[in-house]
């Protein structure tokens, strides 16, 4: 009998599928909160200059490595990264293991909440 063996294939192809969805979604962010968690970054970053490392103006849709006018490593341009929330919070949390060869030393901003309340401040922020 193989419908046995087919059902029990597709249980398993559709709990793969949830489980990636879920491990994509992030927990509700609180900008507020992420503002004073930004303050942490400014010693760096900044929403509309460029500092040691790029402004955030404009942040999200930009391609990693893309602002003409900040010089950033060749493993920034050449990452091929999107910025969105879910790529944010990849790099935010490991930034030498996401993208190795960065010039971010920052170790990085383990916390999940911590990440979501900094994005949600940022997708605010930094709308041009």
């Amino acid at each position: 009998m193989i419908w046995p063996i087919i059902v029990w294939v597709l249980a398993i192809l559709i709990a793969a599928v949830l489980t990636q969805s879920q491990a994509d979604e992030l927990p509700a962010g609180d900008p507020t909160r992420g503002e004073t968690i930004y303050h942490k970054c400014q010693g760096c970053h900044s929403i509309d200059r460029n500092r040691v490392g790029p402004k955030h103006l404009g942040l999200f849709g930009r391609k990693a490595g893309s602002l003409p006018d900040f010089d950033y490593s060749a493993a920034m341009k050449n990452s091929g990264i999107v910025w969105n929330e879910q790529t944010l919070d990849r790099f935010l949390a490991d930034p030498r293991g996401v993208v190795p060869g960065t010039k971010m030393t920052y170790a990085g901003v383990k916390n999940a909440q911590d990440r979501a309340d900094l994005i949600a401040y940022l997708k605010e922020a930094t709308k041009d």
